[in-house]
């Protein structure tokens, strides 16, 4: 919160203090703030719901770097929880991969991954995917760990969509790779049954492994999160569970407004929550010290 400023945990520590990180997806500030209020130790910006809530757009590569570097900027400083950031394909070859590294850190951004499909990538559970050499995104994930301050600085995620286009054994052969390239963790985009997720979270003993449940109509089949973990997942991304629920709340309200209905009080928060939520106590706590005594 704005008054008490807190030092983030890395990502390190926090997912060994956690051992299974749940990570729903902030569009905007408002999000991570009650993120953090319902009590998640940690949070992801993604790519799918940055570009739709800010942007209006699909996840097709519409936005660059420094578009979305803005909303990252804007979003994690309104919570001090340690942060997951989507960094697509790194935005280029090894020296904008190394930028992109270098800017994210000083933003104070926790972990980011960076994927190996072609350019222009597209939402992981699109298809009609298609990757680069292996040794190309191996080149970036070296150069990306060197781009760090230190090595605790920025958790490095290397994410691949080699499986919707090139099958199981060559995406995880990649991970192989990419690990030995030098990132922490990998994440292999889209499995769509168990078999798959099996296959993912028991190979790499050692290595943490992030993936995602697109809700609403991704590859993905859910799971509990207790189900994941024994499997081997110590990540589990939520890109659309909050998107989508937050635009059905919107068009229900913007529905009933059209219609002439007054607002159902039991569902929306009030003047005094929402005054709460985005910490206005603090504020008028800062005006009545400092301003004079409004």
């Amino acid at each position: 919160m704005a008054q008490t400023p807190v030092k983030r945990p890395t990502w390190k520590e926090v997912l060994a203090r956690e051992k299974l990180l749940q990570l729903p997806a902030a569009h905007d500030a408002l999000t991570a703030r009650l993120i953090e209020q319902a009590g998640f130790p940690a949070y992801q910006i993604g790519g799918f719901a940055l570009c739709g809530a800010r942007f209006g757009d699909p996840d097709l590569d519409l936005e660059q770097y420094a578009e979305k570097r803005a909303g990252v900027r804007d979003i994690i400083a309104a919570s001090p929880l340690p942060v997951l950031v989507d960094a697509d394909d790194g935005y280029g070859d090894v020296k904008n991969v190394t930028r992109t590294v270098r800017g994210y850190e000083s933003l104070g951004v926790s972990a980011l991954f960076i994927e190996d499909q072609t350019a222009p990538k597209r939402c992981g559970h699109m298809a009609g995917k298609e990757v680069v050499p292996a040794e190309m995104h191996a080149d970036r994930i070296r150069a990306a760990a060197a781009a760090r301050s230190h090595p605790d600085a920025l958790f490095l995620v290397a994410r691949t969509d080699a499986l919707e286009a090139r099958g199981i054994e060559e995406a995880l052969r990649r991970c192989e790779l990419y690990i030995k390239a030098g990132a922490d963790a990998i994440y292999v985009e889209g499995p769509g049954n168990r078999k798959q997720l099996e296959q993912i979270g028991q190979s790499f003993k050692g290595v943490p492994k992030a993936m995602d449940i697109l809700e609403g109509g991704g590859e993905t089949p859910w799971y509990p999160p207790s189900e994941l973990k024994e499997i081997g997942f110590s990540m589990i991304l939520y890109p659309t569970t909050v998107l989508f629920r937050m635009t059905y709340a919107i068009q229900q309200a913007l529905k009933d407004l059209r219609a002439g209905r007054k607002m159902d009080e039991g569902e929306a928060v009030n003047m005094r929550q929402f005054e709460q939520i985005v910490d206005m106590p603090y504020w008028s706590s800062v005006e009545s010290k400092f301003g004079g005594g409004k």
